[in-house]
């Protein structure tokens, strides 16, 4: 599995998250309106207040996550994509040497 789909996992992860305390704060407002403590605005707020603050901790989370998920791989000596890709490209370049020097050999 690539660090993509790793990558995609956990925002799916952080996303389901987020889904599931949004409904626990709502379900804890509702009651906290039903039991008198607060009035519905101000219910609303609060869920408001603390959707926004989750929302701005999610960007912080998804970077911090993939900036460890990248170190996590580099400590685990997994290359990069470009350094695949320049190593593909050292591999290309050293295959059509050789062929050169195998065609002018048989010449």
């Amino acid at each position: 599995m690539d660090s993509n789909d790793w990558m995609k996992q956990l925002l799916l992860v952080g996303i389901g998250t987020t889904s599931l305390v949004a409904e626990k704060i709502k379900e804890v407002s509702d009651q906290w309106v039903k039991d008198g403590r607060i009035d519905s605005e101000e219910a609303q707020g609060f869920v408001e207040d603390i959707m926004q603050q989750i929302r701005a901790g999610q960007g912080n989370f998804e970077s911090t996550m993939e900036r460890q998920l990248r170190n996590m791989l580099q400590n685990l000596g997994v290359p990069r994509q470009s350094e695949m890709d320049e190593l593909r490209g050292r591999i290309d370049r050293l295959e059509r040497q050789i062929r050169d020097l195998e065609n002018k050999m048989w010449r």
